[in-house]
């Protein structure tokens, strides 16, 4: 192993020499409480290290030793409900050596307990010819999730042995006959967190991933193996919306990475999650989850690896081809850790003192998100989701991190700060977010759900940015100076920002709204508009209009439980048509 001495320390980075035979991106051990880092730049004989825990009161001259293998997570039975830091060591064992709440310094502690026996079930049998991500048998780790124990990557051969039974993820499961001789397998598999986990065939995005949250299944919809980024500022409900997809969303596996921010959220994740129930199975949310928690008092450095820990884990479930969707809150204090250790090399520094390669490494991120055909000779298919929170001081969505991101993601869902102060929750602006999906899971949606799905979409978005343009005018000379018609528009875009885009995520009922739900509420706010429209052509007056009692129960029917949906909407509908005719009798007078 190479070993060398620490020449300087400044803050998480620490300059050794004597290096020379180490390699870029090698874990090391520094100093004699064997801190954690790992090389992230090389000059000759000396090795900048990226330290992932405190450095104060290290020193030149205390050794520095390299372990010559890259920074991995370890892939297993025991993944699921864990709680890790950043570079997945786990925390309630930490707490255990640590003997209190306090992490201590150089602690080491597997990521996987070695042991606990999973009950493990072969699936392949001996003689059997098995290639990289072939399933040799399932363990069921969770009553939700079954991992299937996959050859890793970059091996094949002919099954010489395997066994069932209980087996820690460190013993032996299976042996192979491989062209360079026998290989022993276990439960676990190690991999690089910089690299991603090779797939067969990337494919493209058909389907949506639903969420049950009317602002994004209808207005800006991600597609399952998509990338979406929330920005805004603080307190525009970014954790809400992603506590809320991570419970709703239709995903089996759920990564969250709380990634520099604060301890008292995190606390509330780590708090919420295991008493929330899993609305598909009636288990705690927790069954399917993996959380990462690396919050803003944790050191620097780990942040950055917190984002890369995450993605490879969840990239590893969807080699299993299940559909995973990773959380990171947020990639603004990824960013900042960047640029922290940049300013400590002094790098060139890119804008607002960002590193010049802000753009890359969020790309090399978000690009590892996709629905893909998986290694394995059965042809299965996996999706990883990622979305991304992005925190721009002030909600200035110039700044350098969304600017950056905006360019790579598919789907903006820019909270507004103006909409928060509302209470309009969730404040996702619909003028100015937008989905490059639409096209691709418009046919989808048409086709699974109702054939007027994306048209009914389209009238109420024209509605909505018909509105914007009338506030101008109502602003500068009131709302009676507005036609009948103008003012009937203004009422229905209301309609459509009150009983349908407000979603109360505290409420049993409305918190999650089926498709079916989302078309019915469409038709019912459009309805009004229709027959609004054709009353005043034959000379209703607007105020009557206006006024009519059958708006409020359009207006409640969010709160309508799924097995009454068709009988209530049928009942408002009727009520709507009569309330009309019983205008165009007045009229009639």
């Amino acid at each position: 192993m190479s070993k060398g001495t620490i020449k300087k320390v400044a803050g998480p980075l620490v300059i050794a020499e004597g290096m020379r035979d180490a390699n870029m991106f090698d874990v090391v051990r520094v100093s004699s409480q064997r801190l954690i880092g790992e090389i992230i730049e090389m000059h000759g004989d000396e090795a900048s290290i990226q330290v992932y825990e405190e450095t104060s009161g290290l020193g030149p001259g205390e050794p520095v030793e390299s372990m010559e293998v890259p920074l991995s997570v370890e892939l297993g039975p025991g993944l699921i409900a864990s709680i890790y830091d950043g570079i997945q060591r786990p925390l309630d064992d930490i707490m255990k050596v640590s003997k209190g709440n306090n992490l201590k310094r150089g602690v080491e502690v597997p990521a996987l307990k070695r042991d606990r026996k999973w009950k493990f079930v072969p699936v392949a049998k001996a003689g059997d010819q098995v290639a990289s991500g072939d399933v040799l048998g399932t363990v069921q780790e969770t009553i939700v999730v079954e991992q299937k124990i996959m050859v890793p990557p970059g091996v094949e051969g002919t099954v010489k042995s395997i066994k069932a039974g209980e087996f820690t993820v460190d013993e032996v499961v299976a042996v192979l006959d491989t062209p360079e001789g026998e290989k022993e397998l276990t439960m676990m598999q190690k991999w690089p967190v910089r690299k991603g986990r090779p797939y067969q065939q990337k494919l493209p995005p058909k389907m949506p991933l639903v969420t049950g949250q009317r602002v994004v299944d209808t207005m800006f919809p991600i597609a399952k193996g998509g990338v979406a980024a929330v920005p805004g500022p603080f307190g525009s409900g970014k954790t809400v919306i992603q506590h809320q997809l991570a419970k709703w969303a239709e995903a089996d596996i759920v990564v969250y990475i709380g990634c520099g921010e604060r301890g008292n959220e995190m606390t509330d994740v780590l708090n919420e999650f295991p008493e929330l129930k899993d609305p598909k199975t009636g288990q705690s949310l927790m069954e399917r989850t993996v959380l990462i928690a690396n919050t803003s008092d944790m050191p620097v450095a780990a942040r950055e690896a917190s984002i890369y820990t995450g993605i490879t884990i969840a990239e590893y479930f969807r080699d299993m081809g299940y559909s995973v969707a990773l959380m990171a809150d947020s990639t603004s204090r990824w960013a900042e850790a960047l640029r922290e250790m940049s300013g400590r090399l002094e790098e060139m520094p890119g804008e607002e003192g960002y590193p010049a390669y802000l753009g890359s490494r969020l790309a090399q991120f978000y690009e590892r998100a996709g629905h893909v055909v998986c290694m394995g000779s059965d042809g299965r298919e996996g999706a990883l989701t990622a979305i991304g929170a992005v925190s721009p001081p002030g909600g200035d969505i110039s700044e350098p991190v969304s600017q950056a991101t905006l360019r790579i993601v598919k789907v903006f869902w820019g909270l507004d700060s103006a909409l928060a102060y509302k209470r309009h929750f969730p404040a996702i602006n619909w003028l100015t977010s937008y989905s490059l999906y639409l096209d691709d899971v418009g046919p989808w949606f048409d086709q699974e759900v109702a054939q007027d799905w994306m048209s009914l979409r389209q009238r109420m978005m024209s509605l909505l940015q018909e509105e914007a343009e009338l506030e101008e005018i109502v602003k500068m000379v009131g709302m009676d100076a507005l036609s009948p018609g103008d003012r009937l528009k203004m009422e229905a875009a209301r309609s459509i920002r009150e009983d349908f885009l407000h979603q109360n995520s505290f409420h049993e009922v409305d918190t999650y709204t089926s498709l079916t739900k989302q078309h019915y509420m469409m038709q019912l706010v459009l309805a009004f508009y229709d027959e609004g429209v054709a009353a005043l052509e034959k000379g209703v007056n607007i105020n009557d209009l206006v006024k009519l009692d059958v708006r409020e129960k359009i207006g409640r029917y969010k709160y309508v439980t799924e097995d009454k949906l068709t009988a209530e909407y049928e009942a408002t509908e009727k009520e709507l048509a009569a309330e009309i005719a019983g205008l165009l009798g007045k009229e009639d007078l």
